[in-house]
């Protein structure tokens, strides 16, 4: 096959047949590489490593997470957050492999057209663009609340603002710049987690002045689990376990964003998997979540200690952290939705692009929402901030079981092909068990994400919908395409996977650079 000519079809271009609905293999009448042609692919390998590592470290990891800490106790959350990373790390490990053959921007979204169903295509793209649609504004919001920490004689309307416009002004940049943003940003959230790690160690073993060591001791008193709801006994300390998982949920939202831009990130067959590996390095850590920096463990931890600066410190870097996120949620948001418009499931004029080849009007479309944040400046700032919290964690949990859905089908069709997995760009360990494991512990987490509304007198209406509005909305969006377009799932046999392997095999990523002198010691990003 001649990829030089324009007759030669090529799956980068998004669709397999829009007017047919076909998605049997691929024809000879489209364009080669257009998807290529107006997205620049300014992100390389350090960009994306680093984004996979820290980018979606966000002010919900700061400032919502201390809930989990107050409802389980340190072991509850513990147990919480290791879980739920290792879940995610299945999710992961299955996008990177897809993308690795297939990388198009949109990701899953697009992979779900092509191995599973094209409703199912349209269902889980416009869930994810209504979860960035929700997230933004919960940073920007949270970004405020950060900054009343130095003053609060401005309105926090007028943070939000600033916040708004420089999350879109950073995406409608040239990739590259949104690419040298977050690799800084990464580093200066790495370069805090292991300096508060280091103060924690000091203080824990004595080494604050005027303190003794404190070891484990409050592991013992008040204990490791707190009784959720005044339950006792161990009913109490699980179900406090059991609410960690929401909170957990929301911190590693958006950690699937590694492959959203694989149009635009240089050999992506390389360098999505490397992400995808590095994903287990990062570390989640709490915050106490109220307000400011000024409630956060580590924090009170300093202040007893005597360390006076290190409040401002976390602050700046928490609120650096605000912008990191909103970026990546607008990175996400805006290509999932020119991923839409390219499969036809989005009107067409989503797809122009500007002199920097960013797709300004699918930026501009998710910009609008970032209005939402201004909600927030009532006494129920609060509550509201939960409300998103919530939305954004269940339509994480969504997007993660659909993954590890496509893939699966993916997994199963190579297999139905007599496709062997050495044959693949990338192949990703532990399959099909981290999938399988994916796929049912996350539909367990969403079925009970809500759970404590249905304990005696603790019914919340709002709680109840925040929990379980996600679930109708994938159903509605699913069926509703498939009985208006007469959808049908593509089968095993159908699944073109031998001629995206074809592609792959003729179109070779450049070789990587040997490593020389201090870089091979660089665990980051080589």
């Amino acid at each position: 096959m001649s990829f030089n000519d324009e007759k030669d079809k090529n799956i980068y271009d998004g669709k397999l047949d829009a007017e047919s609905g076909s998605t049997g293999p691929i024809g000879d009448d489209e364009q080669v590489f257009e998807e290529e042609r107006e997205l620049k692919r300014g992100l390389q390998q350090r960009h994306i490593q680093m984004i996979a590592l820290a980018g979606t470290i966000g002010t919900g990891l700061f400032l919502s997470s201390g809930r989990a800490l107050a409802a389980a106790g340190p072991v509850g959350a513990l147990l919480g957050y290791l879980f739920t990373g290792i879940l995610v790390s299945g999710v992961v490990l299955s996008i990177a492999e897809l993308s690795s053959l297939v990388p198009l921007t949109g990701s899953y979204v697009r992979h779900a057209e092509y191995f599973f169903d094209p409703a199912l295509s349209f269902a889980i793209g416009w869930n994810t663009v209504y979860s960035s649609c929700v997230s933004i504004p919960a940073e920007v919001t949270a970004a405020a609340v950060l900054i009343s920490f130095w003053t609060t004689s401005v309105s926090n309307g007028v943070w939000i603002t600033i916040m708004g416009l420089l999350i879109i002004g950073t995406n409608m940049c040239f990739i590259r710049v949104y690419g040298e943003l977050e690799f800084s940003f990464s580093m200066l959230k790495i370069m805090l987690i292991v300096g508060l790690i280091i103060m924690g160690l000091c203080i824990d073993l004595g080494g604050a002045p005027g303190q003794s060591r404190l070891g484990f001791q409050y592991w013992r008193n008040p204990g490791p689990f707190v009784q959720f709801l005044g339950i006792e006994g161990s009913l109490g300390g699980f179900l406090g376990f059991w609410t960690t998982f929401s909170n957990a949920a929301y911190a590693y939202s958006g950690i699937e964003s590694i492959a959203a831009a694989a149009a635009e990130t240089k050999s992506p067959r390389r360098n999505i998997p490397k992400a995808a590996k590095r994903i287990f390095i990062r570390v989640p850590f709490l915050l106490n979540g109220s307000g400011n920096a000024s409630e956060s463990p580590f924090v009170i931890a300093a202040n007893l200690a005597g360390i006076k600066v290190v409040p401002h410190i976390v602050n700046a870097v928490v609120l650096t952290s605000a912008w990191s996120s909103g970026n990546s949620s607008m990175l996400g948001g805006s290509r999932t939705l020119y991923g839409l418009a390219r499969e036809g499931h989005a009107p067409k004029f989503l797809l122009r692009t500007n002199r920097y080849g960013i797709p300004y009007i699918c930026v501009s479309f998710v910009s609008v929402f970032i209005a939402l944040g201004y909600m927030t400046l009532q006494d129920s700032a609060s509550i509201v901030f939960g409300w998103f919290q919530d939305l954004v964690s269940a339509a994480a949990l969504v997007t993660w079981i659909t993954i590890c859905l496509i893939y699966l089908r993916f997994y199963y069709a190579c297999k139905r092909q007599g496709i062997s997995r050495s044959e693949l760009p990338w192949a990703a360990p532990f399959q099909p068990f981290a999938a399988w494991l994916g796929l049912l512990g996350f539909g367990l987490l969403l079925l009970t994400g809500g759970f404590s509304v249905f304990i005696h007198n603790e019914w919340d209406t709002e709680t109840f919908f925040s929990s379980y509005f996600n679930i109708p909305l994938i159903f509605l969006l699913y069926f509703g395409y498939k009985f208006t377009k007469k959808t049908k799932m593509v089968t095993l046999d159908e699944m073109p996977i031998r001629h995206y392997i074809e592609i792959a095999n003729q179109n070779p990523e450049p070789e990587e650079i040997p490593l020389k002198g201090w870089r091979k010691i660089n665990i980051l990003w080589t």
